[in-house]
């Protein structure tokens, strides 16, 4: 499977499914706490979570899409080929991957995750030989040219705005993952909350769904590194061989456990397939974060401060001869060029904050 396939379609979690209401109770707390908004619109905002059925997008999205295409422009964003057309065809995408459950890996590029082309879970699994099983499907192709779908419009708003930001951002980078799906989380959460901010207001039911999933997936975000870095210390142990493969299994068990109940996930759900692919997203995103707060939380000086990053940053080419890396699939490279990507982040950031 391609690795611009495999990026869409393993980006970030959707909240449209049963568990979503589960978390409604907290997060009308958070809202509540961090957003001051006024009493009626905390009735409006109960009146909503006692449904649990979200803002969908509307019929006319179209004057919705170009809205979110001009606050982009404002930003810093340039025009993307990506949803500019409609299509009926295109329906949703599968995506299938295994990996060793004695082996956890670092992201979704690691070599170790064989990922393969198939339409059904049970075709996925045939392959699968004891090995961790990731399938789903998504709604769209993470490509330029993907076009608008019926998939793509019966999703919540707040789901179709992080899709159009998010695969906007990718069109104005040419990072390595591992960095950019985490810069591209991050530009999309603050731009939803901005839009929502200036289109609805806050007593808008828009506005409220928007700020707690743009809230949620931030904190969700942050939360995955702790249950990756958790594992990842028992995979150490294991490969020192300091713990035995049943006692790694069932610590990876405990561990997974903890990890779907607080992000309330379906029991049973995760594998280190889906912790590899989450922390593509989660790893440098603290990093990142600090960026935009120390850029004074404005959305066009930080999509400006990333575009010279990468204006900057050194070549693939570059990385594999000082690191004598052979090739740019291997794992060694993915890390080392990370590594250099961050390198240059932090000495960039210095530099801004000092004028």
């Amino acid at each position: 499977m391609e690795a611009t396939i495999l990026r869409l379609s393993l980006s970030s979690f959707n909240p449209d499914n049963a568990l979503f209401c589960e978390r409604e109770k907290e997060m009308e707390q958070h809202v509540k706490r961090g957003l001051a908004v006024r009493l009626g619109a905390l009735a409006l905002l109960a009146a909503t979570m006692a449904g649990c059925t979200g803002v969908r997008v509307p019929r006319a999205w179209q004057p919705l899409l170009e809205e979110v295409r001009a606050f982009e422009q404002r930003i810093g964003f340039r025009k993307t080929a990506t949803f500019v057309e409609f299509s009926e065809e295109q329906g949703r995408v599968p995506f299938c991957g295994h990996v060793s459950r004695l082996y956890l890996p670092y992201s979704y590029e690691d070599p170790a995750i064989l990922w393969y082309d198939v339409a059904t879970e049970r075709e996925c699994r045939a392959h699968a030989d004891g090995a961790d099983v990731y399938f789903g499907t998504v709604e769209v192709l993470g490509e330029a040219g993907a076009a608008v779908s019926p998939e793509v419009l019966a999703v919540q708003l707040q789901r179709f705005l992080y899709l159009v930001v998010h695969e906007d951002c990718h069109e104005q980078f040419e990072f390595p993952y591992g960095i950019e799906e985490a810069l591209c989380n991050l530009i999309a959460y603050k731009a939803m909350a901005r839009f929502s901010e200036e289109k609805y207001g806050p007593e808008a039911r828009e506005y409220i769904a928007i700020q707690r999933y743009a809230s949620r997936e931030s904190e969700r975000t942050r939360a995955i590194r702790t249950h990756y870095e958790q594992l990842a210390g028992y995979y150490a142990q294991y490969e020192r061989k300091d713990m035995s493969a049943e006692a790694l299994l069932q610590e990876r068990s405990r561990v997974f456990g903890r990890a779907e109940r607080a992000l309330a996930w379906k029991r049973g759900s995760l594998n280190n397939v889906g912790m590899a692919n989450e922390m593509t997203y989660s790893r440098h995103y603290p990093l990142l974060e600090s960026v935009y707060d120390a850029l004074g939380r404005d959305l066009a000086r930080t999509v400006a401060f990333f575009k010279r990053v990468d204006a900057i940053k050194p070549s693939q080419k570059k990385v594999m001869e000082e690191h004598d890396i052979a090739s740019k699939d291997s794992l060694d490279f993915i890390r080392a060029y990370e590594t250099e990507i961050v390198r240059t982040i932090e000495a960039a950031l210095a530099g801004a904050t000092r004028r």
